[in-house]
């Protein structure tokens, strides 16, 4: 059978959502954050040396944990996204769209005709044709998939009214890194012209009734951004086991000198 998207279900419901970025190919990692309860692991091909071969155990183990495994694909190709979306991925996050055209090309390329032109060839995302049509199991495919657009840099406010507009999209998901390097301020998310930014394109969204999404790398960072009306946040697998490592290092022996 198809699965149900339990991370689309949870937005669906106005629930508030914590997931983790996954840089480093590492089922056990993922199923670590499966343990610690997050919604959701985000396999990222854009940012490390993920490829559709290394995600697939990956996403094994998250549904293992009943974790929706969701993928960044760093190229704007179709076919590319493909690769993923045919292991059973269940929502992929497109990066750097800045202009409408990019915008309506990703989100089409998650959902069968006639709603997008992902391309259809059965196998694992069908279940391997055991327990319904594909006819069937596309409709429901194209239903449960989640399609997430990243606004990260200065030049998409112009376009910001028709992106957020565009067919089929669920999520806009704010990246204040590129962000902020865009409108000059590089290793600067938080400077308070980024932040007057991000919370517009969160409000354009919201207007159209599209749930918003944006990185967090602690509890403070997360309770802020659900404060400001984000419906997700993302913390960093890496990051989370190097604060947890230097905290024990550094409470284990406090004298020592780096």
């Amino acid at each position: 059978m198809v699965r149900k998207n339990l991370l689309k279900q949870k937005l669906n419901a106005g629930e508030q959502v914590i997931g983790c970025f996954m840089p480093p190919p590492s089922p056990i990692l993922v199923e670590l954050c499966g343990a610690a309860g997050f919604d959701f692991v985000l396999i990222d091909n854009e940012h490390g040396p993920i490829n559709a071969d290394s995600a697939y155990p990956m996403i094994l183990a998250a549904e293992s944990w009943n974790l929706t495994a969701i993928a960044r694909v760093g190229l704007q190709d179709k076919q590319e996204v493909l690769k993923f979306l045919d292991l059973g991925i269940q929502g992929i996050m497109a990066p750097q769209i800045n202009t409408a055209e990019q915008a309506v090309y990703s989100v089409a390329a998650t959902r069968f005709a006639p709603r997008g032109t992902r391309g259809l060839a059965g196998g694992r995302a069908f279940s391997f044709g055991v327990s319904m049509p594909a006819s069937e199991a596309a409709k429901h495919l194209n239903e449960e998939m989640l399609a997430i657009l990243q606004f990260e840099h200065i030049d998409a406010v112009e376009d910001l009214e028709a992106i957020v507009n565009t067919p089929d999209l669920d999520m806009l998901f704010v990246g204040p890194n590129d962000l902020a390097q865009s409108m000059g301020f590089p290793g600067e998310p938080g400077h308070p012209d980024v932040t007057v930014v991000a919370d517009k394109a969160v409000k354009a969204a919201k207007r159209v009734g599209v749930r918003t999404g944006t990185v967090a790398f602690s509890p403070e960072a997360a309770q802020q951004a659900f404060a400001r009306g984000f419906d997700m946040v993302v913390a960093n697998a890496p990051g989370l086991f190097l604060d947890a490592a230097q905290r024990m290092v550094t409470g284990a022996l406090p004298n020592r000198v780096r």
